[in-house]
């Protein structure tokens, strides 16, 4: 991956859409977790990818391309919310937050949905993104020590509700 964002940094365009097409489904999966909403979702990651094209440069080090394309989805999708609360009433925004049949494993979205934000966005990062604890910390500016207890707690949270619908 590292010499795909190299190339990309050099303006190889053909080098950036493999590069984003590598990542797109971790982008999803992170923007739908967030908005709980296919359009919002796909607008999130356009914004990302154009983004991404634009400042590429700014990338001092190409290993940690991951942790700063994420940061900028979490970023897109945290306007979009900003956005939706100046529009939506809160009961429309619940209305179209159902998770999709696209999810192998729609329990496990549920249980996620089920977490407090703090720690939802800290397992969905380490759980279906696969980063590791600090690259969790470098995105989301928080120490590891911090990620790890969220995830410790979010993990309980998780068991509770878990135990709460058996």
């Amino acid at each position: 991956m590292n010499n795909l964002v190299k190339r990309a940094q050099r303006r190889d365009a053909d080098a950036f859409t493999e590069l984003m097409q590598s990542q797109m489904q971790n982008m999803y999966k992170t923007a739908w977790a967030m908005l709980r909403n296919n359009e919002d979702a796909a607008d999130a990651i356009s914004d990302t990818i154009l983004v991404c094209w634009e400042k590429l440069g700014q990338l001092k080090q190409a290993e940690f391309f991951r942790t700063w394309m994420t940061r900028i989805l979490i970023n897109q999708c945290n306007d979009i919310l900003r956005q939706r609360k100046k529009v939506y009433p809160v009961e429309e925004v619940r209305e179209t937050a159902r998770p999709s049949d696209e999810y192998e494993n729609i329990e496990w979205m549920e249980m996620l949905n089920g977490l407090d934000e703090k720690y939802r966005m800290v397992m969905i990062l380490y759980y279906v993104n696969g980063l590791k604890t600090t690259e969790i910390s470098d995105i989301l500016h928080m120490p590891v020590s911090t990620v790890r207890t969220r995830l410790s707690r979010g993990r309980n949270q998780m068991t509770s509700l878990y135990h709460e619908r058996r």
